[in-house]
């Protein structure tokens, strides 16, 4: 048990580290923003405030620490979603990693982002109210298989 723990924290840290490397690589090589974490802070900060859903979330009060919150809920869902894809997967899996269920999954883990967060940042249902939708959904599903690449490479390693 405490080994399986131990795994499912490190793939969520090396599968949310994979992503933001990615989004280092696309900043340097394609000028893409960086991801600004401050706003997922906010949003959360507001939630222990009773409200979950806002038309804008960059006009919503400002929160102290609000950037290093956000940081703390991106990885603290890496590492929620690591031990949870290592306890449904089971020892089976752990002794013999393989890609696909690991990308099946955290392709599914997207939903969290396009049916909670986006709304309740104020950008509509997976990224419906954005300039242009399809660009954020297709960024997202690449973001998330990056996610997918460093849990399995982190399995791997252990």
């Amino acid at each position: 048990m405490g080994d399986a723990i131990l795994i499912g924290i490190a793939m969520g840290v090396g599968g949310t580290l994979a992503m933001d490397v990615w989004a280092w690589v696309l900043n340097r090589a394609a000028g893409q923003p960086m991801p600004n974490w401050a706003m997922p802070g906010r949003w959360l900060a507001h939630i222990s405030r009773g409200r979950v859903f806002h038309d804008d979330i960059g006009k919503a009060e400002p929160v102290g620490g609000e950037r290093g919150l956000g940081w703390a809920l991106h990885y603290g869902v890496g590492v929620i979603y690591g031990l949870l894809f290592i306890f449904i997967m089971g020892e089976d899996w752990r002794a013999e990693p393989t890609f696909w269920p690991v990308w099946v999954f955290s392709i599914l883990t997207i939903a969290a982002g396009w049916f909670l967060l986006q709304p309740g940042m104020g950008l509509g249902w997976a990224a419906s109210k954005t300039p242009n939708p399809w660009k954020a959904r297709v960024m997202g599903l690449i973001a998330h298989t990056m996610f997918a690449l460093g849990m399995f490479a982190t399995a791997v390693a252990f």
